[in-house]
């Protein structure tokens, strides 16, 4: 099930987001700083900003997406993030969450979006591509547990 996020959402969200990152980048990051993220501390920024969707399997959270105008120059709307709990990728939880997203940008009055992926996150990139989502060229580096690393662009027109 898919329907918005509150702030009471916040524990579930925050353990759903450090487990992914923690499945997802174990490739890309440090596996020290990746198994040293604190649920909650997290929480206490999902509490504040809470998601624009979970979704829901059987009274636990599994799955998140975050919409909004965009803050990059010239942009419209942005997906802030999407994260699936490991345990359900492939289910068609992510698909069904970012429609609910994209759906969500188009209620807000956004006719285009944009998102960042980390570079070397091959299955978000498939991911996306797959959901039409296009790499449009640019790149920027952000810093992650203190290394830089480098994220790519991908666009919609919705």
């Amino acid at each position: 099930m898919i329907r918005p996020g509150t702030p009471a959402d916040a524990a579930e969200v925050a353990r759903v987001h450090v487990e992914t990152w923690q499945a997802a980048y174990a490739h890309a990051l440090p596996r020290e700083q990746l198994e040293s993220q604190s649920v909650a501390e997290r929480a206490e920024v999902w509490r504040r900003w809470p998601p624009s969707f979970v979704a829901e399997l059987n009274g636990t959270i599994v799955g998140f997406v975050a919409v909004g105008p965009s803050s990059d120059e010239g942009a419209d709307g942005e997906l802030f993030a999407i994260y699936v709990h490991p345990d359900h990728w492939g289910t068609g939880v992510g698909r069904a969450l970012i429609e609910a997203g994209e759906e969500r940008l188009r209620e807000l009055g956004h006719s285009e979006a944009l998102l960042w992926v980390l570079d070397d996150n091959p299955r978000a990139r498939r991911f996306y591509e797959i959901a039409g989502w296009s790499a449009d060229g640019t790149t920027r580096q952000i810093e992650v547990f203190g290394f830089d690393v480098p994220e790519a662009r991908y666009v919609k027109k919705l």
